[in-house]
């Protein structure tokens, strides 16, 4: 499996720090860092939206972003 990061910024507003994140050159997830408007969540990694196996609704935040490539690459399963 490989994971790549792709930097992007994101048109909602706020959180618009991002990245594209590519399994097996497949859009995987997208990662935005929270804002000030996020209260005490600010600058840890959330996943905006997400396919494939990543796709439930509800994500955690992550502390940086090694450890949101260890939650993409530890549900990722293959179709």
């Amino acid at each position: 499996m490989s994971l790549k990061l792709q930097p992007v910024r994101v048109a909602n507003g706020y959180d618009e720090e991002g990245f594209l994140a590519f399994v097996d050159d497949r859009l995987a997830a997208v990662l935005v860092r929270l804002s000030e408007q996020h209260g005490e969540l600010a600058g840890r990694w959330f996943i905006e939206t997400a396919f494939g196996p990543l796709g439930a609704p509800n994500h955690p935040t992550f502390p940086d972003l090694a450890e949101a490539e260890k939650y993409i690459a530890s549900r990722w399963r293959p179709s």
